[in-house]
């Protein structure tokens, strides 16, 4: 039998809440601000691929840097840095006030206190800044380890992120489990930096062949068993 794991990291959107919860308190901000919206996507879809031509970020150049010169050219604006700042003021700081309203998925913090009580570490990577959203949730306070990837300078499911989880955690890759909601960016990329990865999904996976995934589940309660198993 498969040795339990001696951690537990999370993504933290569609992951610790279903992500339908923020997309209908944002249709006023999507209808206002769509072409800016189309054009962030595109950037970090871009970012994520990095096959594109400009789509690496530069000698010196940080993230957040980069994913503004890439929204100027879609967007074909002259000024990259007033972009920068108003994805920072509409997108990164506009949307965290939704997170006092939103739910978490049902037994999200019944399950990591249950984690927490049986010695695991607790671990969280998301893609967007989680400090805000994780005290708006009430779920600060919590953590052994919490982790940007734009910070690091890679969005999922490039290894550097996961690779960085690692080092924090100070334990063997084999040892993580990381719990996400898209096969794509979270299971794929855990999986490539040698990673336990679990799903979850909203639809009962017959298969976790399918996913790719070593475990999927729909209830938080499953997954406490799978870990504390």
């Amino acid at each position: 039998m498969e040795s339990a794991p001696e951690a537990v990291a999370f993504d933290l959107d569609g992951t610790l809440y279903p992500n339908y919860r923020l997309n209908i308190r944002l249709i006023p901000f999507a209808l206002r601000e769509l072409p800016l919206l189309l054009a962030f996507g595109r950037a970090r879809n871009r970012l994520r691929s990095g096959k594109e031509p400009g789509a690496r970020l530069l000698p010196g150049e940080d993230f957040y840097t980069a994913q503004a010169r890439l929204v100027a050219t879609i967007l074909k604006a002259p000024d990259p840095r007033s972009l920068q700042d108003r994805i920072e003021r509409l997108i990164y700081r506009g949307w965290e006030a939704h997170f006092t309203r939103i739910r978490l998925y049902p037994y999200v913090r019944e399950t990591l206190e249950h984690l927490r009580r049986a010695g695991l570490k607790l671990a969280l990577l998301s893609d967007f800044p989680p400090e805000q959203k994780l005290r708006n949730l009430g779920l600060e306070g919590i953590w052994d380890l919490v982790l940007c990837s734009e910070v690091l300078g890679a969005l999922k499911p490039d290894t550097r992120p996961f690779m960085e989880l690692i080092r924090g955690l100070d334990l063997e890759p084999g040892r993580i489990l990381y719990v996400g909601n898209s096969v794509s960016y979270d299971i794929r990329g855990a999986k490539a930096a040698g990673l336990r990865a679990a799903l979850v999904s909203p639809f009962q996976k017959s298969q976790n062949r399918t996913a790719g995934a070593d475990f999927c589940f729909h209830d938080y309660r499953k997954l406490a068993q799978y870990v504390l198993r």
